[in-house]
């Protein structure tokens, strides 16, 4: 068998792709996962997995979210977890947030979240795969993946050993991340994941007094992306203060909106 370079879609070999797969943990039982991706940073992946998984966790589905950002972890501060996350009988115990979101993030972990995580690649997706294998999630109807930005070592761990069912890709108005997007729409192609929606954040600015959107970083191109990608839905969050402020507080489950709502159906039909 000749060297993978991991196109999927392309590829010639008989392989078994379900080999990758990383064991789950035996005391876990996880039904759909769906990764938040982007090609860049700073386009507000964490908050739409926390909108998402509030909004799945709110209709009642028993929800988790692996915080596999292993250098720049943001999950836990938006569901105001604070204490650690201990083990038992050789398994960790993910944390639960107020309302029963079950939480694993490399934060969970540390002693001072606030030191850096200074370390190579091999090292960052090893971590990710055991918050697959050695965490004790028990029964779980949705997971979502918060992933790191780009498509290098961890998108492509997270492709390649957990069972994706599908992937939500994040991004912002501007033309250089409409670029970005493609990055992250091949590499999906690449890996033979489906591309559920696309999600456009910070996509205007609606006016508090007489309600009119304002496209701050110009008028959005949603539909058109979406018709030249194929992708079946896309969601707009606008520039709100107060999903900063509830991110930022560690009160997002408070947080009312029906932003994705559309997208969420799809994820649980």
């Amino acid at each position: 068998m000749s060297e993978c370079n991991h196109d999927c879609s392309n590829c010639k070999e008989k392989c078994d792709n379900s080999s990758l797969l990383a064991p789950a943990n035996s005391c876990s039982k996880v039904g759909k996962v769906i990764a938040v991706v982007s090609g860049k940073g700073g386009v507000g992946k964490s908050s739409i997995t926390s909108l998402l998984a509030t909004k799945v966790n709110a209709m009642g589905f028993k929800t988790a979210i692996l915080d596999a950002d292993i250098t720049g972890p943001s999950i836990p501060t938006a569901f105001g977890i604070k204490e650690q996350a201990y083990g038992m009988d050789g398994n960790i115990i993910p944390l639960e947030s107020s309302k029963g979101i079950k939480i694993m993030s490399l934060n969970c972990l540390l002693d001072d979240p606030t030191q850096p995580v200074v370390w190579r690649g091999a090292m960052i997706s090893n971590t990710v795969k055991q918050f697959w294998t050695d965490v004790a999630w028990g029964d779980v109807d949705y997971m979502f993946v918060d992933m790191p930005p780009g498509t290098g070592d961890v998108p492509l761990t997270v492709f390649q050993s957990l069972p994706i069912d599908g992937i939500v890709i994040a991004t912002t108005p501007q033309e250089l991340v409409g670029i970005i997007v493609a990055k992250a729409v091949k590499m999906a192609h690449l890996m033979n994941v489906p591309i559920l929606a696309l999600v456009e954040n910070m996509s205007y600015y609606e006016c508090p007094k007489c309600g009119e959107k304002l496209y701050v970083f110009g008028k959005s191109d949603l539909d058109k992306a979406c018709k030249e990608y194929d992708i079946p839905l896309h969601g707009s969050v606008p520039i709100d203060t107060m999903l900063a402020k509830a991110m930022d507080a560690g009160t997002i489950e408070d947080y009312l909106n029906n932003y994705l709502d559309d997208i969420v159906k799809e994820i649980v039909k």
